[in-house]
Formats: C-alpha cells, structure tokens, sequence
C-alpha cells in the first residue's frame, strides 16, 4: 500500500491530515509568521528564516531574495534556483513541487498552485496534486495566476495579470487570460529595454559608476 505522501508524489487522489502533515503545515505556518514580521534591517536573521522555510542550507538560501509578505503551504517542496527575486505578497501552494530555476523574476501578487480538486461536488474534498515548473531566466509579471501542472520555458515573460493554465515554451512573450503567446523574443527586445529606448554602453556604464558609489543617508 502507498503512503499518503507517495500518492502525493504521483498524482493521485490524496487528503492531507495524517502521516505529520498537518503539523508540517503548522512548523511552515510558525516560519511564514516569523519572516512575514522579521526587521527589514536584519538580513542574515532574513536568510535564516529562508533556510529554515525552504529546508535548504544557508548559504543556498543567500543565493536568491524573498520580500515578505510570503504564504506558503510546506515550503520545503519549493526549490529555488540562485539569482532569483521573489517579490511581496506571493503566494506559492506547494502541496506538490515548485520548481524555480536561475534568475527568475517575480511581480508583486504572484499565486502558484500545484494542487486542484475533483470539479466533481461530491468529491471535491479530495485533492491531487501537479507539479509546476518554471525555467532560467523567466520574468513573471505582477498579479500572475500560475496553474497545476504548468511548465513554463527558459527566458519567457509572462505578462501582467496573465492566468496560465497550460504549458509556455521558451523564449516568448506570453499574455491573458487564459495565457497565450503573443510573440517570440526577438531582435527589438535583445537591443532595447522599453519601447524603441536602446541599451546604450554609455548609458550603462552611467548607471554602474553610481551604482558603486557609496551611499550616505541624509536620516
């Protein structure tokens, strides 16, 4: 016989108040709550509580940012790739696994779900669970609704407000509800940053110079 957790795992039909995780969810709860009120000024306090929410080790935790606010179900079915930014008021149920790769960007207001329910009324206090998958280099738009089971290709944008219900390939812009391709990542984009403002060296090399000096508050 499988164990709650296997039939989890495989996608099947699955209640979630036995086998410990219930109190899972209480530890995840007591962490979403610590980080959710932690000083803003206390990084390494921070980093901590994202070692402790996601089961990983410090230092894989100071590799990518999380704003609270942050709801979660467990966290630790959550895997975050470096250099990826997780903006306020996200909120991931990961029942099943999230998978985030490298440099992924997050809009305020994003939901991720990896679990549904029967549409059927008298069985829909059952629960199944859908792996979701978001590749390198991805921009999520704020207010975006990711759905069960969706797999979203590397150095894709999905925009604002989008509800993707099905898969997304790499390399596009994908918008709506539900969430469509609008068009492929082309020339324009590489070389310009909004609407015909192109990347210029000079300008670049402007935003570096003032980015390395030091800064000193007038508070």
């Amino acid at each position: 016989m499988r164990t709650m957790r296997e039939r989890i795992n495989e996608g099947l039909l699955f209640t979630d108040n036995c086998e410990g995780l219930p109190e899972e969810r209480t530890a995840a709860k007591r962490l979403m709550y610590l980080f959710n009120n932690s000083d803003p000024a206390d990084i390494k306090g921070r980093t901590t509580l994202i070692s402790q929410m996601f089961g990983i080790s410090a230092q894989q935790a100071a590799t990518f940012w999380v704003e609270p606010p942050f709801c979660f179900a467990y966290g630790t079915h959550i895997k975050v790739g470096s250099g990826t930014y997780i903006n306020a008021s996200c909120n991931f149920i990961d029942d099943g696994t999230l998978t985030i790769g490298d440099h992924v960007m997050f809009g305020p207001n994003v939901n991720i779900a990896t679990v549904s329910h029967p549409i059927n009324p008298s069985m829909r206090g059952y629960m199944y669970a859908s792996p979701v998958t978001i590749g390198n280099d991805c921009w999520i738009g704020a207010g975006v609704t990711i759905c069960p089971g969706v797999t979203i290709g590397a150095g894709t944008t999905i925009g604002a407000g989008s509800v993707v219900t099905k898969d997304i390939p790499a390399n596009v812009v994908a918008v709506g509800n539900p969430c469509r391709v609008l068009r492929e990542i082309g020339p324009d984009d590489l070389n310009n940053y909004n609407h015909g403002h192109p990347f210029d060296p000079s300008d670049l090399d402007e935003e570096r110079q003032l980015r390395d000096q030091p800064f000193q508050s007038e508070r």
